[in-house]
């Protein structure tokens, strides 16, 4: 193809459309025009037109043929990872207007780990339920075992609430500290650590640990052991659900650690016992996570409002 002119006013800017944008995305998914076109309620023909204005508008080719189907050219990858933020920033605008005509509702869409779905995102979810009945919260539990955001990247959810440690930085995003819960060496009230006033990690290193997959759990107990000149304990459970591991601990077999966040509530419903073991090190606090210059709706500022609050009476409680 010629060379691309960038001639917005009078070629690009007319030419492209958000109709042949979202056409050109559907493709792409789909890896196929006659799919995207079943998918779109659409003829193939139009599918076909559409991406020939686009690729005759940008002067570039925009789809390869390859052993799969059709695959996007560096060109429709540029074109699209720009067209998402279009795309989003509509659905936002959309939902703006949805919030002037009635500010009660609105949707929220949250990424948390288990253990702050449990013991954090309920005071949070409960207390905006109350002021605004209409409002939808979609919670995705945050499985990633490293600090990969992809749900914010592909703007899948608007905010992250995680722990994550103070000096993590990404240009991409902005994190914003709600408060600090450090993590303590817990075992069953049965166990027989639990009737010792002190212990040591050196007592502890041959003995059945749970484990998560968490790379910011597990970094504190490394270094704990670290700090001692030991070597951690070796993974015996490890397990991503909190509910298991404080049914594991509550049979006083097993050493965990468990955030203060979580001790505040299970220990009313289960027994256990917070050993005399300073970890040392600082545990990371927990925070919100958003995309950087992405505009959110006011109904997520709201939840994020409300969250700031459950936050701030968290910090009170751990101080007093």
């Amino acid at each position: 193809m010629a060379r691309a002119t960038w001639d917005w006013e009078g070629r690009i800017g007319r030419r492209v459309r958000l109709r042949d944008l979202h056409i050109l995305s559907a493709v792409v998914r789909w890896g196929s025009m006659a799919k995207a076109a079943s998918h779109l309620a659409m003829s193939q023909s139009a599918v076909s037109e559409a991406i020939g204005s686009l690729e005759g508008a940008l002067c570039v080719r925009l789809l390869d043929r390859g052993p799969h189907g059709i695959e996007p050219t560096i060109y429709a990858n540029a074109l699209l990872k720009r067209g998402d933020v279009v795309f989003d920033e509509l659905k936002q605008g959309i939902k703006d207007i949805e919030f002037l005509s009635d500010p009660t509702a609105g949707e929220v869409r949250v990424a948390s780990p288990e253990h702050l779905c449990a013991f954090l995102l309920p005071t949070v979810i409960e207390r905006l339920s109350r002021d605004y009945p209409h409002i939808c919260v979609r919670v995705l539990q945050h499985n990633a075992t490293t600090f990969e955001f992809r749900e914010l990247q592909e703007r899948s959810v608007d905010l992250v609430v995680i722990r994550i440690p103070k000096a993590f930085k990404d240009d991409d995003l902005d994190v914003e500290v709600l408060f600090d819960d450090p993590l303590f060496v817990v075992t069953g009230a049965q166990s027989r650590w639990a009737r010792r006033r002190k212990v040591t990690l050196a007592e502890l290193v041959n003995e059945p640990w749970i484990l998560t997959p968490s790379s910011v759990v597990n970094s504190v107990i490394q270094e704990a052991f670290d700090t001692e000149g030991l070597k951690a304990p070796s993974e015996r459970v490890t397990a991503t659900s909190i509910l298991l591991r404080i049914h594991l601990l509550a049979t006083g077999r097993y050493l965990s650690v468990l955030p203060k966040l979580a001790l505040r509530t299970v220990a009313k419903q289960l027994s256990f016992k917070v050993l005399p073991i300073d970890l040392r090190s600082t545990s990371p606090p927990v925070a919100i996570v958003r995309l950087k210059n992405r505009t959110l709706s006011p109904v997520v500022q709201l939840f994020i409002e409300h969250l700031r609050a459950v936050a701030k009476s968290v910090s009170a409680r751990a101080k007093s």
